[in-house]
């Protein structure tokens, strides 16, 4: 069996991003792998660890910097790796449709997708990659096993959680509760310098156009109104549920 682990490296979530006129200013930010990525590393990791016999890809499609991301997924365990290395802010539609080409090129049967990018802030790519491969998919997936052709996960739903058989071939989005992703050791960072890292272009793996179009990027800021309650709580509370359902209408 192959299994896949789509990854992304993503600025710290304790990095200070700014906004400037003409977009987003990195400088100086620290750039991690994804921390919703690390889980599906793990799991492919245990899964192998139960027995199962299977060879452990991690796929990237980024820039160049992406590669730090890639050797993380490598010194964690994973076998191999592929970057497909581009500057184009591509959208999860798109990306999908990137990365599903090369998961059939690679013959692979299970894929692990991070529940929700940090950089889109969306969880859209893990639907959209079972979509673009007419494949079954488990979102935010909290426990899971492979048992011969079929997947069977539990996976958060509005009600609670609900469990689920997929058949194999599958996309599993993953989260915290699935797992606690390991730390690579020094000699598995060493030997992650040695494994391989295949690089393509987009143009190897189909190019095609993106759906969204960037316009103008801006960090989002809301003026205060600096209203002050008065009176004994009870008579506060009244007006501030009058205030939250008449004037700022959120109840």
């Amino acid at each position: 069996m192959k299994i896949i682990s789509i990854i992304k490296q993503v600025p710290d979530a304790e990095a200070r991003i700014r906004a400037t006129a003409s977009g987003i200013d990195l400088e100086g930010v620290t750039f991690v792998i994804d921390g919703m990525d690390e889980y599906g590393v793990e799991q492919s990791l245990r899964l192998r660890e139960t027995g199962l016999d299977a060879e452990l890809i991690s796929i990237a499609l980024g820039p160049k910097r992406f590669e730090e991301a890639i050797r993380t997924s490598l010194a964690m365990g994973s076998d191999r790796a592929i970057h497909i290395e581009t500057d184009e802010a591509l959208d999860p539609i798109t990306q999908a449709k990137v990365l599903a080409n090369i998961i059939k090129e690679e013959g692979a049967e299970l894929v692990f997708v991070g529940g929700k990018e940090a950089d889109w802030d969306s969880a859209a790519l893990g639907p959209a990659v079972a979509e673009a491969l007419g494949w079954p998919h488990s979102d935010w997936t909290t426990k899971l096993v492979v048992s011969g052709s079929s997947l069977s996960v539990t996976h958060d739903s509005d009600e609670g959680s609900e469990t689920l058989t997929l058949p194999l071939p599958a996309v599993v989005t993953t989260q915290q509760g699935l797992n606690e992703p390991r730390y690579p050791t020094l000699p598995n960072i060493m030997k992650a310098k040695r494994k391989e890292l295949k690089k393509l272009a987009l143009s190897d793996v189909g190019s095609p156009s993106g759906k969204t179009q960037l316009l103008r990027q801006e960090i989002q800021t809301k003026s205060r109104l600096n209203k002050v309650l008065t009176g004994d709580a009870a008579e506060a509370a009244k007006e501030l549920a009058r205030l939250l359902h008449e004037e700022a209408k959120v109840i």
